[in-house]
């Protein structure tokens, strides 16, 4: 669904994922800089205003970005917002829960990243599911993710949720390897991602080695 918060949700995205503030997207498409400025987003009487089609036509065709990339960071439209069928069950109250040593193994998820098969333990989660779908919880396990993260410590994860440079994500390779990582740098052919354990290297990939990756969004610790 359009409205006054997601489009202009959508603007911030693209602006981000060409590294730019709002300001500098408006600079690179030939506006006035201050045109998507936040104090811009409101009139003096309080009323909303909205960025015209020429606009975001313009800063399209500067980024070099699709229409359909552009509706692809609305919010409500950016990813799958259902459970895909088979995959494990929404429960009221809880959520799907597996360790991290056991994620890396098959059967656990589908394509997308999606909770999937048997084997899943659940755990109570505040929010309903059916608010969140997909989000599942992996349990940490040793200590590579010390000093943010705990043997025991549990990651709620969502899967198909927007992510963006400086977010809490977990990522699985098509070798089967599983990591909590921070999302540094990501293009259409490569991933960059900082180790949240000092004594272990930041890692880098080819998005083709990369099986599905999703961002973090509550710790229970």
């Amino acid at each position: 669904m359009l409205s006054h918060e997601t489009i202009w949700k959508a603007i911030d995205t693209l602006a981000e994922r060409h590294q730019l503030t709002a300001s500098g997207l408006a600079r690179k498409a030939g506006l006035d800089p201050t045109s998507f400025n936040k104090s811009k987003r409101l009139g003096p009487d309080g009323r909303l205003r909205w960025p015209s089609t020429e606009s975001i036509s313009k800063v399209l065709e500067a980024t070099g970005a699709s229409v359909e990339q552009f509706l692809g960071y609305l919010p409500a439209m950016s990813k799958q917002t259902s459970l895909p069928e088979g995959s494990f069950p929404p429960q009221s109250g809880s959520i799907p829960l597996l360790g991290f040593a056991q994620a890396g193994a098959g059967g656990f998820f589908d394509d997308g990243g999606f909770p999937a098969g048997q084997g899943w333990d659940v755990v109570d989660f505040p929010v309903a599911a059916s608010r969140r779908p997909g989000v599942y919880a992996l349990e940490v396990q040793g200590d590579s993710m010390m000093p943010l993260y705990r043997d025991g410590d549990r990651l709620i994860v969502e899967p198909g949720a927007q992510v963006r440079r400086g977010d809490r994500i977990v990522v699985k390779t098509r070798e089967g390897e599983v990591m909590a990582k921070v999302l540094m740098r990501q293009s259409a052919r490569t991933i960059e991602l900082m180790s949240l354990n000092p004594d272990h290297p930041n890692r880098s990939f080819d998005m083709a080695e990369i099986e599905w990756m999703a961002r973090i969004i509550w710790a229970s610790q």
